[in-house]
């Protein structure tokens, strides 16, 4: 009766402890999502301000006369909508990791709690460094070639939907290819490969930065060199700070490849040890020979 309480016991207590987290995950999830909706409530006052701002690179450059439109009824409702909801969502983004980090964190050793936070803080730096350099240094460029190449005769009025689903590509693309630096560690700290073939494959990962520039860029020469060129310049962060961080691993002599071995000489066992085995092994087959079935 007592080791069926016991295992009783055990699965009451594992039960518990599922709920507990449970409850906790539903609770973090409901701080983010009230974080999210805190910002959104701040922000939607100045929505106009918002969207304004936000497009500026190309009404900066639009002739002079003309202006952005609205071709659908509930575009002037729902772009500044949606712009104020993203708004708040990348702005939370350091209190919703800071929630996921706190629920994941108790079941970390010490040395990934030391690795994953820098590399989670580099992460959200990084992405909104991406944004950055596309509104400020992409957008520019971008609009001012759409503009000039637009035929005689044909007034550039851009519609507000379809600007907003433009940036947000554009700024997402920008994003995720700023973390490449935090990729390139992640894979040569997995083991997966090294900084030194990393550097021989080199050619290879160019003409895929600009093969990712071309699927994630409007299809212009200017826009994908302008994704592709900053991925391979992270690409060569990631190695210089892997080869800084990341020290090759060395093998203790816990590790079978080092037992019997010595140390002047760890590819041969040495012949003391090999004597002494196999002296170890007679002894044992003859006794079990003189042992009776």
């Amino acid at each position: 009766m007592s080791a069926d309480d016991d295992s009783l016991n055990e699965g009451v207590n594992k039960e518990q402890s599922l709920l507990e987290h449970l409850i906790e995950l539903r609770d973090r999830l409901l701080h983010m999502v009230l974080a999210v909706l805190v910002l959104f409530l701040v922000l939607f006052p100045f929505s106009e301000e918002i969207f304004t701002v936000v497009a500026e690179p190309l009404l900066a450059l639009m002739p002079e006369g003309t202006s952005m439109i609205a071709t659908s009824v509930t575009s002037p409702f729902l772009v500044p909508f949606k712009l104020v909801l993203l708004l708040a969502v990348l702005l939370a983004v350091p209190y919703l990791l800071h929630q996921l980090w706190a629920f994941v964190a108790p079941g970390l050793y010490s040395h990934e709690k030391r690795l994953a936070a820098p590399l989670l803080i580099s992460s959200v730096l990084l992405f909104y460094l991406g944004i950055a350099f596309a509104y400020f240094v992409v957008f520019p460029l971008l609009f001012a070639f759409f503009i000039a190449i637009a035929p005689e005769g044909v007034e550039v009025m851009t519609d507000i939907s379809q600007y907003l689903d433009f940036i947000i590509a554009i700024f997402f693309a920008f994003g995720i290819a700023f973390e490449v630096p935090v990729a390139t560690f992640l894979l040569i700290l997995a083991g997966a490969t090294t900084p030194e073939k990393m550097a021989k494959k080199r050619p290879y990962i160019i003409v895929g930065a600009f093969v990712v520039g071309m699927m994630l860029t409007p299809p212009d020469v200017i826009s994908q060199s302008l994704l592709a060129v900053p991925m391979w310049a992270l690409f060569e962060v990631g190695l210089i700070m892997s080869r800084i961080f990341i020290k090759p691993k060395e093998l203790d002599e816990s590790d079978p490849e080092f037992q019997f071995h010595d140390d002047g000489n760890p590819d041969n066992p040495d012949e003391a040890d090999m004597d002494a085995m196999m002296d170890k092994m007679e002894a044992e087959e003859e006794e079990n020979l003189q042992r009776p079935d």
